[in-house]
């Protein structure tokens, strides 16, 4: 593949060769050809990703969807954007003769794309337009196995094409009767086609509540054995499912590609060698620029996040933009309203993927911080130190605590007793005397029993 930056300029630039020869590949002609667009918009700076590197996610975005031949991508700089057609008129002329010569059929754009653009844009060209949103909610409709995921893309994908409607056909604009004489307001296929969105996503709302309040029962069960909850969270291909893998034993499926799984997964485990027994959940992989239509979606399934004990933030170390890659997920988990309170563990992954120079540098860094841990869940290094320090944060924090409470407090007592935090009681008067050793996560739960 062939990744090119040009310029959006007026006065003609040289024509970017595409990745291979259109007539040149017969063994996928089947497959859609497809060729990647990145608008570089911002102007650099310490906090921007770099053009090439964002070029690169989205060529492996495209490459995530079945049915797809990236045959490569281009890096357009953009002085501005032009509001009809997103790029100025001698980039499209340009644009338009290489994907004619190789023969693509969808080009996918790195960015956000407005209806109208979109439309002209296609008109233009006599391709497929599909924006990072639309390709991301693609990838997920493919990828979602239960039922709640697919209800959740689904929803996610009629709240993006709500958007997405364009007065195209005034001809369709129909009258529709009031009461009396007087006739009432004009009503266009735009504003019928929008209502009807709308009513299907209030069923599928239904739909997903009914389930989340099946995932709330198993939460509540869960809550009555004493196991804390470990959520694994990342970039996507960050090798959260790796890891998950390696500590459970279980088989989820774990690729290099971005979002290889995507509904999550749990399971009760009890951590090699002698660690605790705890339910460790792999969640899905996030990623920049997320549709906030698909974080409203998957709100529920990530409400896993929200009551877990431990969250494992699991960064590819060796990625380039891993410090990027961490911003995007905090801001995310912030999105989600995940708490700072919520103790937190940093994985640094795949150490064995940078030179060895660095890789000593990282143990050492890693050694020396406490919520820091570096290994390869590939190679199984540092895999017991993770253990260890996964103990160390659910129970290092546990302090020894008098408590009194009245017999009349048997629900309270119960709940200590279900978790295991009493160490020693006797039995007064008045009541119970409890010596308890706990969290003050477990503390705060306690007291809103």
């Amino acid at each position: 593949m062939n990744d090119d930056i040009i310029d959006d300029g007026e006065d003609g630039d040289e024509n970017v060769p595409h990745a291979r020869d259109a007539r040149s590949n017969d063994t996928r002609a089947r497959n859609t050809r497809a060729w990647v667009l990145h608008p570089d918009t911002y102007k650099s700076s310490s906090n921007a990703r770099k053009p090439a590197l964002a070029l690169e996610e989205a060529v492996a975005l495209g490459h995530a969807l079945p049915g797809l031949e990236v045959l490569g991508g281009t890096v357009v700089r953009l002085p501005k954007i032009h509001p009809g057609k997103l790029f100025g008129k001698g980039k499209i002329a340009e644009l338009k003769a290489q994907f004619a010569q190789a023969e693509i059929e969808l080009v996918l754009i790195d960015g956000p794309v407005s209806p109208v653009q979109q439309r002209n844009l296609e008109k233009d060209w006599e391709v497929k337009i599909l924006d990072r949103t639309g390709l991301i909610l693609e990838i997920f409709s493919d990828r979602a196995a239960t039922r709640e995921g697919v209800l959740q893309v689904e929803m996610a994908a009629l709240s993006y094409q709500r958007t997405r409607l364009v007065r195209a056909w005034t001809h369709l604009e129909r009258q529709r009767g009031g009461l009396g004489f007087v006739g009432g307001p004009g009503e266009t296929q735009i504003e019928a086609d929008r209502r009807a969105i709308d009513d299907h996503i209030v069923r599928l709302r239904r739909q997903l509540d009914k389930v989340a309040k099946t995932r709330t029962l198993h939460r509540a069960a869960r809550a009555k054995v004493p196991f804390p909850i470990v959520a694994l969270v990342g970039y996507t291909n960050a090798g959260k499912s790796t890891l998950f893998n390696h500590l459970t034993g279980a088989d989820v499926m774990a690729k290099d590609m971005l979002f290889a799984t995507l509904d999550p997964t749990m399971r009760r485990i009890a951590l090699p060698g002698g660690g605790p027994e705890v339910i460790l959940s792999d969640t899905v992989g996030f990623i920049s620029d997320l549709p906030t239509e698909l974080v409203a979606a998957f709100r529920a399934t990530l409400e896993e996040v929200l009551s877990a004990d431990l969250i494992l933030h699991v960064r590819d170390i060796a990625h380039p933009e891993t410090e990027t890659q961490k911003t995007d997920v905090e801001d995310i988990l912030t999105s989600l309203k995940v708490g700072s309170d919520t103790p937190r563990l940093e994985i640094w992954n795949k150490i064995d993927l940078v030179d060895p120079e660095e890789h000593d540098a990282l143990i050492t860094r890693a050694e020396r911080d406490e919520d820091v841990q570096a290994l390869s869940a590939v190679t199984g290094e540092g895999m017991q130190a993770l253990v260890d320090r996964i103990a160390q944060k659910l129970t290092g924090g546990a302090r020894r605590e008098e408590v009194s409470l009245p017999f009349s407090a048997g629900r309270q007592r119960a709940w200590l007793h279900q978790h295991g935090l009493i160490e020693e009681e006797a039995q007064g008067e008045d009541g119970y005397r409890l010596t308890l050793r706990w969290t003050p996560r477990q503390r705060a739960e306690f007291d809103a029993l």
